[in-house]
């Protein structure tokens, strides 16, 4: 049974989508903040799960609406590495299991990877390993509709509720977790973006 590592990102982001220098929030402009890991098998079976704080640089005060989104304070930023050393943290952290990729709920988790090694000039091994869009996978194995497929709808069909803080990396990756036994595997090469 194959192991993979469920990623959920947290980063700055602004309450009307408007960053303060009047430019729209994308993945290019927003900074992550937190790393939210959950290694897992395909049955659910949660192996290992860790939080890595990120400090901004480019927007280092957080919003009060993202903190309020997210629970991610002021305080833990300031604390915590930048990105560029947090990446080689991940790196080894990827090492440690024999992963058969990494998923996220949609594609914007692997969109911010690119766009920030891209910003930042940096590797990320992670991307050189198969990713699977895992909200797609889902939608395909149940038959459920598009328009209702978010994470919190997505627990509730199973009769399961939201442990945590929602968008919170750390919870979003574990509660992903917990989805997996309701996933067709054989269905995952529809939904997977090979490594780099």
């Amino acid at each position: 049974m194959n192991t993979w590592l469920i990623i959920d990102l947290e980063a700055t982001c602004w309450e009307d989508g408007i960053m303060p220098n009047g430019e729209r929030q994308s993945v290019d402009t927003m900074e992550i903040i937190e790393i939210g890991c959950a290694v897992a098998k395909e049955d659910g079976e949660l192996l290992h799960s860790l939080s890595i704080p990120v400090r901004p640089t480019e927007n280092p005060i957080l919003t009060p609406f993202c903190s309020s989104l997210t629970s991610i304070t002021q305080e833990m930023v300031n604390r915590a590495l930048t990105l560029d050393l947090v990446m080689s943290d991940l790196n080894e952290y990827v090492l440690k299991y024999d992963l058969a990729g990494w998923c996220s709920w949609g594609d914007y988790d692997r969109r911010m990877f690119e766009a920030q090694t891209r910003r930042l000039g940096c590797d990320l091994d992670l991307l050189s390993l198969p990713h699977v869009n895992i909200k797609k996978l889902w939608t395909a194995s149940t038959g459920h509709s598009k328009k209702r497929n978010g994470l919190m709808n997505a627990l509730e069909r199973h009769g399961l509720k939201f442990e945590g803080h929602y968008h919170r990396g750390i919870d979003d990756a574990r509660n992903m977790a917990r989805l997996l036994p309701f996933m067709n595997w054989e269905l995952k090469d529809q939904f997977t973006t090979p490594g780099r």
